[in-house]
């Protein structure tokens, strides 16, 4: 699948720009909202941002699919959807680098082996961890796992509330956003997705 190696092999580019010069354009950044960067409660700020960005954003430099790889055949047989629900979601938007707050649901039916539950989690966590849109990154969480695992269907629900829309803008507090994206079983069989969305809820 290459859309899948694409978005995979992106997340493994090095950034060639140093921790040095991205304090520096912190402090552009607090000097340009009217701050004084070097007022004592500011000094250790711009190093502070750039470790936070570093975690916020570390997705940059994870490879899902490589994650996914350790599989388990020894399955006895079963062929129903595995379900992992509530999945706390915490990402940035792409267009306002404002936080999306959330949660998954991930959902797939193995074709003759498994998946560490916590490898789903994680899944979410690595396409979470890099600047977002909500549809795309539920396409990515999606279509990674169909291809990692070789499932026979894939679901993902993402319900999230964006924080450029809550916080500023329209300021709608109480909005959320709600994805879907399915591939194989769940996009075929309607009955096979509503059985999905009903034990997630929706």
């Amino acid at each position: 699948m290459k859309l899948v190696k694409d978005i995979n092999k992106e997340s493994v580019s090095k950034s060639q720009v140093s921790d040095k010069e991205a304090e520096e354009a912190i402090k552009k950044i607090l000097t340009w909202i009217g701050e004084d960067p070097t007022r004592e409660g500011l000094i250790e700020t711009p190093k502070r941002v750039v470790k936070a960005f570093k975690e916020y954003f570390k997705g940059y430099s994870q490879n899902a699919e490589s994650d996914l790889s350790k599989t388990f055949g020894d399955v006895e047989g079963y062929d129903d959807m595995v379900i992992e629900k509530n999945i706390t979601l915490e990402s940035h938007c792409e267009h306002h680098m404002a936080p999306i707050i959330g949660v998954a649901h991930v959902s797939y039916i193995p074709n003759k082996k498994v998946v560490g539950l916590s490898k789903l989690a994680r899944t979410v966590e690595i396409f979470s961890k890099r600047l977002q849109t909500q549809e795309r990154l539920t396409m990515q969480i999606a279509k990674t796992l169909m291809s990692a695992l070789d499932a026979r269907g894939v679901a993902v629900t993402i319900d999230a509330a964006h924080q450029c829309m809550t916080m500023r803008g329209i300021k709608k507090e109480r909005a959320t956003t709600v994805t879907n994206y399915f591939l194989g079983s769940f996009k075929e069989d309607l009955s096979i997705q509503n059985r999905y969305l009903k034990y997630i809820g929706h």
